[in-house]
């Protein structure tokens, strides 16, 4: 197994890592992590914990992806790993906030239902022999989505200092560009989902 391929199954191994640190019942067990106050924001140290983890694991995305591309080393378990695994560490943080109620719910949902409607399409686009790469508002709709979770993580720092609430705007604003962006997969794959009708 290659290199990018070893970091993308480590990105994968993070995600339930990453859900039993934030979901672990800490004050049963008697620990108390703690906080930390920067100005007027009250930041728990798990939050601290979480954010590190979920930056390395988006790294390796970035990494992997950089390393296969530049020695050659792009392989079918990766093209099919590697959006796993996007998936799987993004969706999950979004479960947990919401559940958490540090976004709002139908957010979660808005986003989570276009990446199923958007792997549908592909899948109908690929057995017709045809690829539909990622257009720009899906790369935009995956990098909003890690500043919005970085954002949350850190409680609206630095904006909630200036009363701003970027979090809020940032989570509703990848919502839809995610809903817009899979709107956008379906339009270019609807004539072979309609075809046979």
């Amino acid at each position: 197994m290659n290199l990018p391929n070893k970091l993308t199954l480590f990105r994968i191994l993070l995600v339930p890592v990453l859900c039993l640190v934030w979901l672990f019942p800490y004050e049963s067990v008697g620990l108390n992590l703690g906080y930390i106050n920067v100005g007027n924001v009250t930041l728990p140290v798990l939050n601290l914990i979480v954010l590190a983890i979920f930056c390395v694991a988006s790294f390796t995305d970035y990494l992997d992806g950089q390393i296969a591309r530049k020695n050659d080393l792009v392989t079918t378990f990766g093209k099919f790993a590697d959006p796993i695994a996007d998936k799987l560490l993004v969706n999950m943080m979004l479960l947990i906030l919401s559940y958490k109620h540090m976004i709002p719910l139908l957010c979660c949902i808005m986003m989570i239902l276009r990446d199923i409607v958007v792997d549908g399409c592909r899948m109908i686009a690929a057995q017709h022999g045809v690829v539909v790469s990622a257009g720009m508002l899906g790369k935009l709709k995956t990098v909003l989505q890690m500043i919005s979770i970085i954002v949350i993580l850190l409680n609206n720092l630095p904006f909630e200092l200036w009363y701003i609430p970027a979090d809020e705007i940032l989570i509703w604003f990848t919502s839809f560009i995610s809903v817009a962006g899979g709107y956008s997969y379906f339009m270019q794959v609807k004539k072979y989902i309609f075809e046979s009708m």
